[in-house]
């Protein structure tokens, strides 16, 4: 039997109401928006649509509690954290199915989605605790200096539908760890486990205010802006498109936010002669079809040296058709809806696209027929080429496009003849090659011979129009702290 909300262990992880300074909040009589299940299009729950007055009322809640949250010792931070840490633990079941419900993730990967996103609370709880300053000898033998850090201020989290449990807590975890207070803006499709973690993160103990959740799915802009124009808000983290990372960034420049944008990406997965076929193929099933596609890091363009591509070709076509098509609910399905009406479409112009120029769909190639929700059939197609749609735009979808090389120095250029860069891939068993293919891309992160690149320890983020800083790894929680020069004569 297909699992609903009405199976949660714990009914009050359905919230459906706004968060702030402690309260379950919604203005009666005002304008709301749905969620939606993407496999069925059947209504999950009725949510406020809140606007720039309620942004304002977030803000102001967060500014009064950032007056002594900001005075809290790092430790007591840290308790919280590994308190909500294991809250979340506790109840992953009930947090699995909600985001299987309102994303449509298989729900083995919102489970691993789940554990991924409580790691950021632990690694973020041992982070509180050295962010300590350091002492600079003076030039001046009667002077001293000394550096403190502190937390910038009150923190807006902007994150987006694709991981709404990981990215979230990617955010908050750095900034709370710092002693920033944090108003959340999830994406208005998948609010739900926002609003689950907030309901934890005030049973492990942290005080009202702390966090805020705003929601909205039609009033985003509006939303944006008044956090943007408001002079509270010192730091905004947004995970997202480079476009709406751009008009943030304009937005901001007024009141001079300190930013970190999360942007687009068009990751490059390249499988040099050398490598093997078997690990190649399972290392891109990783990196492709996780989240249906859907992942800022995903495979986009798969470079394969023309000493193995038709032997790859083989094996990676064996390889997906293996995968099965179906709601996250459903046992043994891998492959879950997209999450957009609007995604099925881009998806298949790019197919239409590659077909147009050349290329040779051998798998797959359409959506799902006679599917209710937003299916997309897992499509192969080989012999791309850099004219094609999909070498400059991510598809976003269980698309897979192989373009085939011949030289190390040919698949540098064309993988690095893009306009962002946030992750790349490397397949090949030759380790000076990995050391020198790895320092030529322009990208903010590579993985050698495995599918996935991020995890809490290590710092996450890319170059050019992927935008810039990063989260995770010690590198994480700077961007929520600020440095005090403290100069004393100490011979006055």
């Amino acid at each position: 039997m297909a699992k609903t909300l009405a199976d949660l262990r714990r009914p009050d992880l359905l919230q459906t109401k706004g968060f702030v300074d402690g309260k379950w909040t919604s203005t009666p009589g005002s304008e709301t928006f749905d969620v939606l299940n993407p496999a069925s299009l059947e209504k999950l729950a009725i949510l406020p649509e809140m606007n720039a007055a309620d942004t304002e009322n977030a803000i102001e809640a967060a500014n009064k509690a950032f007056a002594s949250f900001r005075k809290t010792t790092a430790r007591q931070r840290a308790r919280w954290l590994r308190r909500w840490n294991d809250l979340i633990l506790e109840n992953i079941d009930d947090l699995s199915l909600i985001l299987t419900l309102e994303n449509g993730k298989p729900l083995p990967e919102a489970r691993g989605e789940v554990i991924y996103g409580a790691s950021f609370l632990e690694w973020f709880a041992a982070e509180a605790e050295r962010t300590h300053g350091e002492t600079v000898p003076a030039a001046n033998p009667n002077h001293r200096i000394l550096t403190i850090k502190q937390p910038i201020g009150v923190a807006a989290l902007l994150t987006p539908w694709n991981f709404p449990i990981a990215m979230i807590t990617r955010k908050a975890g750095a900034a709370l760890a710092a002693g920033c207070t944090t108003v959340w803006k999830p994406a208005g499709e998948t609010p739900l486990t926002s609003l689950a973690l907030a309901l934890l993160a005030q049973e492990a103990g942290l005080p009202n205010g702390s966090i805020n959740v705003v929601l909205t799915l039609n009033k985003v802009a509006e939303v944006g802006q008044a956090i943007c124009d408001n002079n509270i808000v010192r730091k905004l983290s947004f995970t997202g498109s480079t476009r709406v990372g751009k008009l943030l960034a304009q937005q901001c420049g007024p009141t001079l936010k300190k930013l970190s944008l999360e942007l687009g990406g068009n990751s490059p997965f390249i499988v040099f002669d050398d490598a093997s076929i078997d690990h190649a193929v399972e290392a891109l099933m990783m990196a492709k079809f996780r989240n249906s596609g859907q992942t800022c890091v995903t495979a986009n363009r798969i470079f394969v040296q023309k000493g193995i591509y038709n032997a790859f070709s083989d094996a990676m076509l064996k390889r997906m058709q293996s995968l099965q098509v179906g709601p996250g609910v459903q046992d043994g399905a891998t492959i879950g809806p997209l999450t957009h009406e609007r995604a099925v479409e881009k998806a298949t112009q790019h197919i239409e696209d590659a077909k147009r120029l050349g290329g040779k769909v051998i798998l797959g190639g359409a959506s799902v027929p006679g599917s209710k929700g937003y299916f997309m059939q897992p499509t192969l197609i080989r012999d791309m080429n850099p004219e094609m749609i999909t070498t400059r735009e991510e598809v976003f979808a269980p698309v897979l496009g192989m373009y085939p090389f011949e030289t190390e120095e040919e698949v540098i250029a064309l993988a690095n003849n893009s306009n962002v860069g946030l992750g790349s891939f490397i397949m090949t068993e030759n380790m000076s090659r990995c050391v020198r293919v790895a320092e030529a891309l322009e990208v903010g992160m590579v993985g050698v011979n495995v599918g996935m690149l991020s995890a809490c320890e290590s710092p996450f983020g890319g170059v050019k129009d992927s935008g810039y800083g990063r989260e995770g790894g010690t590198q994480g929680i700077e961007d929520y702290l600020t440095v005090k020069a403290i100069l004393m004569d100490v011979n006055h």
